[in-house]
C-alpha cells in the first residue's frame, strides 16, 4: 500500500522529497509497542521492512486481530480518525523500519493534496474489505479452512509469524493448530 501511495505521488507530479519531510523513519527491534490498547493514536504507520500485529486482551489473553508487512499501513484507524481511545494493541513481531505521519500531518497533506486522499481512502477500503472477509470467516470457516485459507493466500503468515500468534488469529489453541498442521 505504501508503494501504491508513492506511485500515485509520482503519478500526479506531486513532489516526493517535500511529501516524504512529514513522515517519521524508525527502526524497532521485535515486541515493540507502538500503540497500547485503550491510548488515543495520533501516528499511521507504513511498515518499509518487517511485519506488526494488531491485538486486544481479552480476560488476560493477547487476541491477535491482524498482521501486517512490508508495503502496508496500519494504525488503530477508529481511533485515528476519531481521537478516541483505541481498541488495538500495535507490535512488532520482527525487527522492523517504519515511517509514521502524525494525525495533524496527515490531515493536513489531505488538505493540501486532495488527491492524496482518495489513495488514503483506498488503503482503507482495502483494510476494511479485510476486516470484512475475517469477520465472515470466523462465522462460517471452521478453524481448519481458516488455515488452509491462510496457507493458499497469506504464506508470508505461515513463513514469519510464531505459531501461537497464528493459533491466537485462528481463534484456537497453539496445541490445536498443531493438530491441524499434523494432519496436513
Amino acid at each position: 500500500m505504501l508503494d501504491q501511495l508513492i506511485d500515485k505521488i509520482k503519478k500526479d507530479n506531486i513532489n516526493w522529497a517535500k511529501f516524504k519531510d512529514f513522515f517519521t523513519e524508525r527502526e524497532i527491534a521485535s515486541k515493540t509497542i507502538l500503540l497500547h490498547e485503550g491510548e488515543i493514536s495520533n501516528r499511521l504507520y507504513f511498515i518499509k521492512k518487517g511485519c506488526l500485529r494488531m491485538w486486544f486482551n481479552k480476560n488476560g489473553k493477547d487476541i491477535t486481530f491482524q498482521f501486517f508487512f512490508e508495503g502496508q499501513a496500519v494504525a488503530s484507524i477508529d481511533s485515528l480518525l476519531s481521537n478516541q481511545p483505541g481498541m488495538f494493541t500495535i507490535e512488532s513481531i520482527e525487527p522492523s523500519v517504519i515511517l509514521s505521519i502524525s494525525r495533524e500531518n496527515f490531515e493536513y497533506l489531505q488538505q493540501v493534496y486532495p488527491e492524496l486522499k482518495n489513495g488514503f481512502q483506498e488503503i482503507l477500503f482495502q483494510r476494511f474489505r479485510n476486516y470484512a472477509h475475517l469477520f465472515l470467516s470466523r462465522i462460517k470457516d471452521t478453524p481448519r479452512e481458516r488455515y488452509k485459507d491462510l496457507v493458499n493466500n497469506h504464506p508470508e503468515i505461515i513463513k514469519r509469524v510464531p505459531q501461537h500468534y497464528i493459533a491466537s488469529y485462528l481463534g484456537i489453541t497453539p496445541v490445536s493448530l498443531s493438530r491441524i498442521r499434523n494432519k496436513r
